[in-house]
């Protein structure tokens, strides 16, 4: 049976790695979180005192920057940090840090290597357009403002992190100007993107409707 990648985008907080998740586990394909790769460098540079705005000193420290992948775990220098990149120190950093070249070109440089072999779903904001423009499948998810950040809140929660819903609002919003508005690699819908408004759907049901899609594309023929 053919594998096919599958890019996963869109907005934060419409359920993109949740979903992405159990697409592959559903499949038996790899879940690559490109987010939390974002977010890991952008903590490497908070906790390191790093100066994001000197473009010098990031192309420095990104040599000391070592991410992979354990299972669902992500690990900065052999360090498990699940928890350490959901809070919100990194939530209000990790647009800008993601806009920086050097750092898209060295995350990029490696999403492309895992995706090499297929069998993958990546969610991110740039996956269908930038990492794997041919890439078999192309979702992008969207939802409404309050939704999302009642959805992020929840999520926070659970992490046993509390914040502010209004605050969550605004981080959303700011966040969804800088993702859109970066000059390299910015957020946008593939021109053959699947759009899927995720506002009135269950986890269960946004994950049926890409599973479907996904199988469709992989029996086709």
């Amino acid at each position: 049976m053919k594998k096919i990648v599958i890019a996963i985008d869109g907005y934060s907080g419409t359920g993109k790695s949740s979903t992405a998740k159990q697409v592959a586990a559903k499949l038996g394909y790899t879940y690559i979180d490109s987010g939390a790769m974002y977010r890991a460098v952008t903590y490497f540079f908070l906790s390191n005192n790093v100066d994001y705005h000197d473009l010098e000193e990031v192309r420095k420290s990104l040599s000391d920057c070592q991410i992979k992948f354990e299972g669902s775990s992500i690990l900065l220098n052999d360090k498990n940090v699940d928890h350490e990149i959901r809070t919100m120190g990194v939530n209000q950093n990790v647009s800008p840090v993601s806009a920086i070249s050097k750092v898209r070109q060295k995350l990029v440089d490696q999403q492309r290597e895992m995706g090499k072999r297929k069998g993958v779903v990546m969610d991110g904001r740039d996956i269908g357009t930038v990492v794997f423009p041919d890439a078999e499948l192309k979702v992008f998810m969207t939802a409404d403002m309050d939704v999302r950040a009642e959805r992020r809140r929840k999520e926070l929660v659970k992490k046993g992190i509390e914040e502010n819903l209004e605050a969550i609002k605004e981080n959303l919003a700011n966040r969804d100007h800088i993702d859109s508005s970066r000059a390299d690699s910015p957020l946008k819908m593939a021109s053959d993107a699947k759009e899927i408004d995720t506002s009135n759907l269950t986890l269960n049901q946004q994950i049926d409707k890409i599973v479907e899609m996904a199988e469709g594309i992989i029996h086709e023929g």
